[in-house]
């Protein structure tokens, strides 16, 4: 579903309006790396764009109960049954973790990933600031910007990685950060992607991995 610009075609790309926090910053990024970005709850647009962002600011508890009370989850599930592409920011990727404990609270995700959220093990929190990441073989988002530091504003994380994936399904890519122990900082799994950090806060190094994103959108159902 691409859209027409005086610079040519751009794909349109549905930021996911649940009710979670300020997302307008995404918009904007998204339109400056290259898409037609509109924040929607409406199903036909959420289920027809050329990809679906998913935002998250927050609790875990919070935005899983949100997505679900919007229907999000159900259209988030369509989507990525169809081969669809889907990007999770922040705790936008959380909650695809099957579940998140915070402070006791423990709240069932979405499921589409083994393994539970939890706080960091580090000795000042949040992890708010720059940092660098281990970019996986073969990462699509990634590419060219694998030195590249990313914004990070967060507390809990996902420090392992359980799903296993055998052969002739690709393996994810999974890159990792390090702030006291090592945590997922993003996961490219088939149509599922997601980044802990901000890219909309990331600078242009944000732009540019979102640009990647995009880029992969008309190839992603091949």
């Amino acid at each position: 579903m691409v859209t027409e610009s005086r610079g040519g075609s751009r794909p349109l790309v549905a930021v996911l309006d649940y009710g979670s926090g300020n997302v307008h910053s995404a918009v904007k990024a998204l339109d400056a790396a290259g898409a037609d970005a509109r924040l929607t709850s409406d199903r036909g647009l959420v289920l027809e764009a050329d990809g679906l962002v998913v935002p998250g600011v927050g609790a875990y508890r919070a935005v899983a109960e949100a997505l679900r009370a919007s229907h999000g989850d159900e259209l988030i599930d369509r989507r990525l049954a169809g081969g669809r592409p889907v990007l999770g920011i922040c705790v936008g990727m959380q909650v695809f973790f099957e579940r998140g404990v915070e402070r006791g609270v423990d709240t069932e995700g979405l499921g589409a990933w083994p393994g539970v959220v939890t706080e960091l093990e580090a000795p000042v929190l949040p992890h708010m600031g720059w940092n660098t990441v281990d970019a996986g073989e073969g990462s699509r988002l990634f590419r060219g910007i694998q030195d590249e530091r990313f914004y990070f504003v967060h507390s809990f994380g996902a420090q392992k990685w359980l799903l296993d994936v055998q052969p002739p399904f690709p393996q994810p890519v999974l890159t990792w950060c390090t702030y006291g122990e090592p945590f997922l900082a993003a996961v490219e799994n088939g149509p599922l992607s997601a980044t802990q950090f901000h890219p909309e806060k990331s600078g242009d190094a944000g732009i540019r991995l979102l640009a990647n994103w995009i880029d992969g959108l008309g190839t992603a159902n091949l």
